[in-house]
């Protein structure tokens, strides 16, 4: 038998490739057919679907939420009073997440919102509602008796000021009997009444007298001191690291002696720019220009101050941008300060402390926005009774070795009687706090 050897079969492989162009078409058929999938089937099987708004959704969330804000039973506040969200508060289940300062710069009803995180771990928006009043009565600044002689003409109850926090336009009145032509002691009420309904009154005397016979030129005055305040006891009392010590001064100075001043330790100066001689006209401080070249040639660096008379907003903002003319030009390193002092004659103004305070406000939002840091001047009395905070430093005027003044401020005005070389007469003497935190 004859062997047949089997020889292996060989497949061969197709020698073809799929083409660049084909694969192309295949991956773009294939993402059309995926875009058709989209918007023709699941898209529209979607937007059958009720959509629910964030609102909704956090509405869910708070269905299950444990809240628990417990509030005061008072929820007023006086007006401009520095309250936060929290101060309302009594019990909460969480941490608020912005205890913010709440405006109460005007009265009434105001909605308080805030958010808080819950116990949960889930933010919690909650809101209250708050009554801004005014609950302040009015001031009266007055003696406890007016003297006049019989036959007296005038109105001795000018003397007395009747203002009030925020009424421009107390009712201000004398309660009871009198008579300028016959001798007598009256009791007189003073009575003033704010248009929120507060009151505020004071018992006084009116003495109506006989003319004085007395032909003595006698006084009983007691003579005015001439001691001074030195600057060498300012500078070992008061001179520390955060500390600089300073003079302001005016055309009453005189000429000055600019590098003796600078030898006796004075650190910086503060200059009188001006100030106005009738409702419409300024006048330029005439020694203004003298002193800001001097100080500024001998390296001490000036502020300006300007003592104002505005009985408006409008008023103080014109007040301020003549300043600006005036100072322009001029090396000017420290704050422009504004100086209003006119509490005798207060209710001449028709002006509340309020309205008083913003127009000092006005006045150095102008010095701010012009490149100026501004500064408020007055005695410790009037920043303790009228003024408002109005969000700019002080420089407080308290004649005394060491004040008592609780408030902030960063400069102090110590006296008024300063000797100082290289200034003939008294002269103010000032102390700068840097980074002062009281």
């Amino acid at each position: 038998m004859k062997t047949v050897e089997l020889k292996s079969l060989k497949v061969k492989k197709p020698t073809k490739k799929v083409s660049k162009k084909a694969l192309v078409l295949i991956i773009l058929l294939y993402l059309a057919l995926d875009t058709l999938l989209i918007t023709k089937i699941i898209i529209p099987a979607y937007a059958n679907y009720p959509a629910i708004s964030e609102e909704e959704r956090i509405e869910e969330i708070l269905k299950t939420a444990t809240i628990v804000v417990d509030l005061k039973e008072d929820l007023n506040v006086s007006f401009y009073e520095d309250v936060k969200v929290s101060d309302f508060i009594t019990n909460i289940n969480g941490t608020i997440v912005d205890d913010y300062k709440i405006n109460t710069k005007s009265l009434g009803k105001r909605k308080v919102k805030f958010e808080y995180i819950n116990e949960e771990n889930i933010k919690i928006p909650y809101a209250y509602t708050i009554n801004v009043v005014d609950d302040i009565p009015p001031s009266l600044w007055m003696n406890s008796s007016y003297s006049v002689t019989v036959g007296y003409t005038g109105n001795i109850f000018d003397k007395i000021n009747c203002a009030d926090n925020l009424d421009d336009n107390p009712k201000c009145e004398v309660i009871g009997n009198y008579d300028y032509n016959k001798v007598g002691n009256y009791k007189l009420t003073y009575k003033a009444t704010d248009k929120s309904g507060n009151i505020t009154a004071k018992e006084f005397t009116l003495k109506v007298k006989e003319p004085s016979t007395s032909s003595s030129s006698s006084s009983t005055t007691k003579p005015s001191s001439n001691k001074k305040t030195d600057i060498k006891e300012v500078i070992k009392r008061h001179k520390k690291e955060n500390t600089s010590i300073g003079i302001d001064v005016s055309s009453w100075q005189g000429n000055i002696d600019f590098q003796k001043v600078k030898e006796a330790g004075v650190e910086f100066a503060f200059i009188r720019v001006g100030s106005k001689k009738s409702a419409t006209e300024y006048f330029v401080d005439s020694q203004f220009i003298n002193n800001v070249k001097g100080f500024n040639e001998v390296g001490i660096p000036v502020g300006i101050y300007y003592y104002s008379y505005a009985s408006s907003r409008a008023e103080a903002i014109k007040d301020a941008k003549w300043v600006l003319n005036q100072i322009k030009g001029y090396k000017i390193d420290l704050p422009i300060v504004y100086d209003w002092e006119n509490w005798s004659i207060f209710d001449d103004y028709h002006q509340s402390f309020y309205s008083t305070s913003m127009n000092a406000k006005a006045f150095l939002d102008t010095m701010k926005k012009a490149g100026y840091e501004g500064l408020l001047y007055s005695s410790a009395n009037y920043l303790n009774k009228v003024w408002f905070d109005i969000d700019y430093p002080v420089w407080l005027a308290h004649y005394t070795w060491e004040t008592n003044y609780s408030g902030k401020y960063t400069y102090w005005q110590l006296c008024s009687n300063g000797k100082v070389p290289g200034i003939s007469g008294n002269v103010d003497i000032n102390i700068y706090y840097k980074n002062k935190e009281e």
